[in-house]
Formats: structure tokens, sequence, C-alpha cells
């Protein structure tokens, strides 16, 4: 595995993939438990096969390839987790229950460059994580998704951990500098009134 996938392994969320929908060779890494897929969280319905085809068929030019396990000897027995290499630093990661293969967390990271390619690989990175909220955010056009990316990024500048819900979904922004920048999706639960209708 080569260095940029490694530091890549350190800052993605918890996850460890069923071999069965995921590339045969697992990656083996020691990636510490990060602290943003909270305990018990709920999953999307649908699977990572499901999403990575609707993905490629939504965002035409915009192709995430088959994703690969990466086996952690700290993983929870719950979690299965697996990452797949957009470009050279740029890449899709992914937390799931462990057996149904649905989807806990989903991640953009984005290695920053430096140099004359800089900006179109910003550009690149920036077109991924917006198309990552519209997958999860019914109804939302490429513009708002955009906006709300742009409005993400600003909250979450400089910092470590950044989130914020808007209905059933959280959005995290993990900002480590030059070490990554990563955006994450990921569905939470409700919690019901606890104070009764007074009306019924």
């Amino acid at each position: 595995m080569n260095h940029v996938l490694r530091t890549l392994v350190l800052i993605l969320l918890p996850m460890t993939l069923c071999r069965t929908a995921l590339a045969e060779e697992p990656v083996a890494t020691t990636s510490p438990t990060a602290p943003y897929l909270l305990p018990g969280s709920p999953t999307f319905d649908l699977t990572i096969t499901q999403f990575r085809e609707k993905f490629n068929v939504d965002n035409p030019g915009m192709t995430l390839n088959e994703f690969r396990a990466i086996v952690s000897s700290r993983d929870k027995i719950t979690l299965t987790r697996a990452a797949t290499k957009i470009n050279e630093n740029l890449y899709a990661s992914t937390a799931l229950e462990r057996g149904t293969l649905k989807i806990k967390s989903m991640q953009i990271t984005w290695l920053p460059i430096q140099g004359p390619e800089q900006k179109a690989a910003k550009a690149k990175a920036m077109a991924y994580m917006a198309a990552l909220i519209r997958a999860f955010t019914p109804g939302i056009s490429v513009k708002q998704s955009m906006e709300r990316l742009s409005a993400l990024l600003s909250e979450g500048k400089a910092r470590r951990y950044y989130e914020k819900s808007e209905g059933a979904i959280r959005y995290v922004v993990a900002d480590n500098g030059e070490k990554g920048l990563t955006v994450a999706v990921e569905p939470i639960k409700l919690a019901l009134s606890d104070t009764p209708d007074v009306n019924n």
C-alpha cells in the first residue's frame, strides 16, 4: 500500500467489509477508531453496491471504482469498512453494517496538493463531495449541493471535527489541513418527543 493510501487510512472514519461485495484483496491497516460514527448509529437503506451503481449513473464522469476491504484489529465486530481510490489525491471510503453491507457512513477524502494542478484537483474534489451530498439528500440541485458544501467547509475550516445535522442526516467535516480534508454523510436517529400532546 502506497504512502498516500496509508495517510488516508489514518484519517478515515471507522468501517471493515465482507469480501463478497468488495474487491478480493483486503488492505491491512492499524487505523485508529475515529470519534464521528456514534455507537448504535443507524444505517441508510442502501448497500455499498447499490450506492456505487447509482452514484456512477447519476454522475457521469465521476466514477467510483469497486471498494476494497480495510482490515484492522481495532475495528468493531459490527462494522465493515472499505475504501476506493479515485485518483492520487482523492478517495472514497465507507463504514458498513457487517452482514448487510448497508451504509452507516460514506466519506470523500481529499489530500491537498501544491503547484499548478492544485486548483483543478480541488475543483474535482469539491465536485465529488457535492455529489456525495446529493446522493443522500433527495431533491437537491447541483447548485444547492455546492452551496451546502461551501457552507459546511467554511464552518468546519481548520477543525478536526465539525458536524451539522439536518433532519435525519448528519454532515461531518474533518479538516486536517495538508493531511487531508474529509466530508462525510451519515444517518441519525430522530428522537421522539417525551412531551405528551395536550390536544389529544
